[in-house]
């Protein structure tokens, strides 16, 4: 039987498939945020509705059947039963079978086929439009408020859904009745009301403790929820670069689906015992209106068997709180309206309707003409013009603010240039997707990012079908095998299936660039970026990775940012940039040769890293 009603339930749970895209972006508005919000949802909505309406409809007939008993008690002189065994069947079977039924539909409607769903399905659609934006929206912003929005927004949306259920059901019409009544009426009826409390109050005893261990099962279900979202929030970029977005999509489903489970088994428990309390509160008004009638001989009036149906009755509603439901969706109306403020207005960058596949045979790029300045009068670059052959190894040289990560930013379309454009073996990047843009480059940066996931899962973001093998390998060829073998997190696990902790926090900056080196290595990507790729590192282990990085760079179209200039000496080509334009271009020794800014940068630079802007005039 159980195995049936876990079935059963399971199959209700599976009427939403929170996993459906959302039609077009969130709207600003309250009323159209709800109906994006909800599509696709609203057929079970409409179930949940309809049995709460023939829910309240079997609270209006068992107040009728009473009377009608009533009524029947005081014409009757003869055989009661004999005469009216059809009102008394009538009653048994709705109060017994009817009701708890429809109250148990209703509650599997609200536990199981409703809240779990919605509040992921809008989750989920919240997450991915986010996950959409531009850097600058992140940057403006804290991470853990965007998540904070998203969740305080799904959850607030269905507790609107379900409460509004809720009060379609009863109305403002539920009120509790009083124990001394019965007792006013007569002790034995108070008797009756005793023993039946006490088998509710078993009941509540054998059900509480399970309710209480699946709810904390949920609770953490949904922090952990909220850590997988900011965790990826956190490190957006690193998303973007690696052209992860699918993948960050497939960890966050995977985190609510298992919310979504704990979410069923607290629904199952919770219809379990909604169920089981509306059979128990079926019970009472049987045995009280039966006592009364018994009991019409010690002068018990028509007047208290209707009294004693209205109070049992009221108790088996148990909805009093319909005026804390209400109080409960205005506040819960404000806090979706505060999020949809934070996270329904575009800052993103769109592709375009016919955008293709990038497909890279060489990697030769080109900036023509390329503008950008942050909507600022000054800053970024102006007017940038660079052929960069395939297999080419290029370095950016610059004071800071010189437009080097700009130009890097502007390849990878962190942003869209002003004027001009880019392209990667005569494409234009403007014209195809932005994920296979990113496919096909491989970036190391000076703040290396890491998710508070194992040391596997990190280097493998840059491939994720590679193997074990392969990421060892990848960790090898940047000098982090060993110390990942000796890792070990505050659970116990160790090595490459350790957890790094929130943005490798547990690292050295030095092994946290290491990783991020493997996994550039493993993405194997046409086109190499190296921002500040060693910044971090001691000359040793800097001197040990000098061979993987060059042959990292082999067969590759490489672009290069770094202050020490040793690092980049031995590269092809240098271009200096000067507030955003090019100043000189050539190799280190044609340059180092014309006592330009690259010899002035070369020769005042101290222990190999460039100078300031300052000295450099």
């Amino acid at each position: 039987m159980r195995a049936l009603l876990r079935k059963m339930l399971n199959r209700a749970g599976d009427f939403i498939d929170f996993r459906v895209p959302a039609d077009g972006p969130p709207p600003d508005r309250f009323g159209r945020f709800l109906a994006w919000a909800l599509r696709g949802g609203w057929p079970v909505i409409w179930i949940g509705i309809t049995i709460s309406i023939l829910s309240g409809a079997t609270e209006v007939l068992s107040i009728y059947l009473l009377g009608a008993i009533v009524d029947a008690v005081d014409t009757t002189e003869a055989n009661f039963l004999a005469d009216h065994a059809g009102i008394i069947i009538l009653s048994v079977v709705v109060l017994l079978i009817v009701r708890p039924l429809l109250f148990g539909g209703l509650a599997i409607t609200q536990s199981v086929m409703i809240a779990p769903n919605i509040f992921s399905q809008v989750l989920a659609r919240l997450f991915r439009w986010t996950l959409g934006q531009s850097v600058t929206f992140f940057d403006n912003d804290f991470a853990g408020r965007i998540a904070q929005k998203q969740v305080q927004a799904s959850t607030s949306l269905t507790e609107i859904v379900v409460e509004t259920v809720n009060a379609i059901t009863f109305g403002l019409a539920t009120v509790l009745g009083t124990a001394f009544l019965l007792g006013s009426i007569s002790p034995w009826m108070l008797l009756v009301f005793a023993g039946w409390f006490a088998s509710y109050l078993g009941f509540l005893a054998v059900m509480l403790p399970r309710i209480r261990r699946r709810a904390a099962a949920r609770a953490e279900a949904k922090a952990m929820v909220s850590g997988q979202v900011v965790d990826t929030i956190s490190n957006v970029k690193t998303v973007k670069l690696f052209a992860q977005a699918q993948h960050e999509d497939d960890k966050a489903l995977g985190a609510m689906g298992d919310l979504r489970e704990r979410a069923l088994e607290f629904g199952e428990v919770q219809t379990l015992f909604r169920f089981g309390l509306i059979f128990i509160a079926g019970v009472l008004p049987i045995a009280l209106v039966t006592m009364a009638v018994a009991l019409r001989s010690s002068g018990i009036s028509p007047g208290d068997v209707a009294a004693t149906g209205a109070v049992a009755i009221r108790l088996a509603q148990m909805t009093g709180w319909i005026s804390f439901t209400l109080m409960g969706i205005y506040s819960h109306v404000g806090e979706v309206q505060d999020g949809i403020n934070t996270l329904a207005p575009p800052d993103r960058i769109y592709d375009k309707d016919q955008a293709h596949a990038l497909v890279v045979p060489a990697a030769a790029i080109r900036f023509d003409d390329v503008a950008f300045s942050y909507g600022r009068q000054s800053g970024g670059i102006d007017r940038v013009s660079l052929d960069i052959p395939a297999g080419q190894k290029l370095a950016l040289v610059g004071a800071s603010g010189a437009g080097k990560s700009t130009l890097v930013s502007l390849l990878l379309r962190i942003y869209d240039p002003e004027r001009g454009k880019i392209c990667i073996d005569g494409q234009d990047i403007a014209e195809v997707t932005q994920e296979s843009l990113r496919a096909q480059i491989g970036m190391v940066t000076q703040d290396t990012a890491m998710f508070n996931r194992t040391a596997f899962d990190n280097i493998r973001y840059g491939r994720p079908d590679a193997s074990l093998d392969e990421v060892i390998e990848a960790a090898k060829k940047a000098e982090a095998h060993e110390f990942i073998v000796g890792l070990e997190d505050h659970k116990g696990r160790k090595g490459y299936d350790a957890y790094l902790g929130e943005r490798g926090v547990k690292l050295s900056g030095g092994q946290r660039q290491r990783i991020a080196l493997a996994r550039v290595i493993l993405k194997d990507a046409p086109i190499l970026v190296l921002d500040e790729a060693t910044s971090a590192l001691d000359s040793e282990v800097e001197a040990a990775i000098q061979d993987t990085l060059g042959r990292m760079m082999d067969g590759k179209t490489v672009i290069a940012i770094a202050h020490r200039l040793s690092t980049i000496a031995q590269l092809d080509r240098i271009v200096v940039l000067n507030d955003g334009r090019i100043i000189e271009d050539g190799s280190h020794r044609a340059l180092s040769g014309m006592n330009g800014a690259y010899a002035r940068f070369w020769d005042r630079q101290s222990g190999g890293f460039l100078a300031t802007a300052e000295a450099a005039e």
